[in-house]
């Protein structure tokens, strides 16, 4: 269903020269074409990443014009390249941490990635985008992670499960 984990040919592709600054920290990719490195779907025409908050300064210093803010979270863009300093006023500290390092920038690690989904389909069910990719990594998760032996013998018992008041049966 899903397709190889660690699809290095697309960090091979991105060209962070474009910025026009020398990062002092390893931008974080984030977002779609996190998402299509990982094999859960194609990324749109953008490409998102987190960067370190002198970077991010750096950056606001070379395209001042380029500058947004959202509730907080300040982020530019250069060509096809979003910078982000925070995304839900989560840096790039906390979300770095487990990411996947390459030579000129790292990939978030899938858990911050789906923590990531998560808060955007909290905060924006309605945008019908943030539920898709909210579905999409837990069903990669549910797919590749959950332990198949358990949930197999968890569907023998669905009737009793559905009986009991709080879902616990006593074997």
């Amino acid at each position: 269903m899903f397709k190889k984990i660690e699809n290095e040919q697309l960090i091979k592709e991105i060209d962070l020269s474009i910025a026009g600054v020398t990062f002092r920290e390893k931008p974080l990719l984030i977002g779609g074409l996190s998402m299509e490195y990982y094999g859960i779907r194609k990324h749109g025409n953008d490409i998102d990443f987190i960067v370190a908050e002198k970077d991010y300064q750096a950056l606001a210093a070379k395209h001042p014009e380029n500058q947004q803010d959202k509730w907080g979270d300040r982020f530019l863009s250069v060509a096809s390249y979003e910078f982000l300093r925070s995304i839900f006023r989560f840096d790039y500290a906390f979300l770095a941490t487990g990411a996947i390092e390459y030579e000129h920038c790292k990939v978030i690690s899938l858990e911050k990635l789906f923590f990531m989904k998560v808060l955007a389909f909290d905060n924006q069910p309605e945008i019908e985008k943030h539920t898709k990719d909210y579905q999409l990594v837990l069903a990669y998760f549910l797919e590749r992670f959950q332990n198949k032996e358990f949930a197999a013998t968890a569907e023998q018992f669905i009737p009793q499960y559905l009986a009991s008041p709080d879902g616990i049966i006593y074997h």
